[in-house]
């Protein structure tokens, strides 16, 4: 019977999550039990050893064709090799963020902004990209006491997705804005409160402005910028580096002030394009810790490609 059948396909789900909450919760352990060092260089390890055997390999090689056209051949091998090394590790980590904070291995550069956000009382919309270990900016953003949603993609299993709401709780992240139509409403309801929200702006959005990043144009999402306008705050920029010893340099930068024209799909636009401009001089700037994986650019720009040179 129909009925039946659904309760069986709901026990077999049921089970499968389970049984991958147990192996989950089992990894998070033996990370732990490793410590922070170790478990960041089995993670680095493990990717750089794996990840250039992948189909997304194709995907970094071709996003640093089109971001370094004139690196040559090896060079952009080599770094496509050290990135791999770098999401490895940060996924690693992951495992003991609260430690790697409680160790104070998170240097911060204009400590002194964020301070000012949390006395002013005042929301802002932080604002960053995929750069070496983003936990690192919601550990530093929340232990400086700012109040502030952090968004993020929900796992598709839920007994995961608690294991891991539950570890970004050690180190101080408790205000969650899943993404879609649900945490769009508690975005703005928490910035109606005063609570800041942060969000990553680096990702492919086909339905956002199109904006220009290493000369070509991409798709950005507009919510940082129209969350920015809507509220008469600003975007405030953030991003990482890592360090020798897992170990990471976190820079709070200048502002951006966003024009109020009138025209606010005009204003959004320029708001979207400031934030790609500045992710874009953070990739120049250190390349290896941007997250080269993803599918960056549309289609049109992968397709313009032409044959690999040496």
């Amino acid at each position: 019977m129909p009925g039946e059948d659904q309760g069986r396909a709901r026990f077999r789900q049921d089970l499968i999550w389970r049984l991958e909450a147990v192996a989950f919760a089992g990894f998070i352990g033996f990370m732990r039990l490793l410590g922070v060092e170790r478990a960041s260089a089995l993670g680095g390890w493990l990717l750089r050893t794996i990840g250039p055997r992948t189909g997304t390999q194709r995907t970094v090689m071709r996003n640093l064709r089109i971001a370094f056209p004139e690196m040559p051949r090896a060079e952009r091998e080599a770094l496509a090799l050290a990135q791999w090394d770098q999401t490895g590790r940060a996924f690693a980590e992951t495992a003991v963020m609260d430690r790697l904070v409680k160790q104070g291995r998170i240097e911060v550069v204009g400590l002194e902004r964020l301070h000012a956000i949390r006395d002013s009382g005042r929301p802002v919309v932080f604002a960053g990209g995929h750069f070496a270990n983003i936990e690192t900016l919601a550990a530093t953003i929340t232990g400086s006491g700012v109040p502030c949603q952090i968004t993020y993609r929900a796992a598709n299993n839920p007994y995961v997705d608690a294991q891991i709401i539950a570890a970004r709780a050690r180190y101080g992240v408790k205000l969650f804005a899943p993404k879609g139509g649900d945490g769009a409403r508690e975005l703005l309801a928490g910035m109606a409160r005063g609570e800041s929200v942060a969000l990553m702006n680096d990702q492919k959005f086909s339905e956002g402005p199109e904006v220009l990043f290493f000369g070509q144009p991409v798709n950005a999402a507009p919510g940082p910028s129209r969350l920015a306008l809507r509220f008469g705050t600003v975007l405030q920029p953030m991003s990482v580096v890592r360090l020798p010893g897992v170990r990471f340099r976190l820079t709070v930068y200048d502002p951006i002030e966003l024009q109020r024209t009138g025209d606010r799909s005009a204003d959004i636009a320029r708001g979207v394009q400031a934030i790609t401009t500045f992710i874009e001089e953070r990739v120049r700037e250190s390349p290896v810790d941007w997250f080269w994986v993803h599918k960056r650019w549309p289609d049109k720009v992968y397709a313009a490609l032409g044959p690999e040179r040496d």
